[in-house]
């Protein structure tokens, strides 16, 4: 892996958001979810797409709080517009498990 600077570190606005709705997508390539986050007052309600159909379903993600990356342009997935990037793990099988926080968080928290 190539080495970046703190500087460039910086750069990525990775943030806490609470999933406030979620339904299957069925249009996409590979099953996903469709999300809608809530990132607090300054971001407001942002939309992702995500490949976690393995560990999650629609029901299970409302009310979770997950990270994202919130600086990216958006991304044109199908018919559907993600304006984030949610981020996870993959788990021994190569499915992913979402990174969030271990406890309550204000929405819109920027990780550092």
């Amino acid at each position: 892996m190539a080495e970046i600077s703190f500087d460039d570190f910086l750069k990525v606005d990775i943030r806490v958001g609470e999933v406030t709705r979620a339904e299957p997508f069925p249009e996409a390539r590979n099953p996903a979810i469709k999300m809608w986050i809530d990132f607090g007052p300054e971001l407001g309600e942002r939309k992702s797409s995500a490949q976690v159909t393995v560990h999650y379903t629609p029901e299970d993600l409302v009310g979770k709080q997950v990270m994202a990356v919130v600086n990216f342009p958006p991304r044109q997935i199908g018919k559907f517009m993600s304006e984030v990037l949610v981020l996870g793990l993959p788990d021994e099988n190569g499915a992913i498990v979402l990174i969030g926080p271990d406890g309550k968080v204000p929405s819109g928290g920027r990780m550092h």
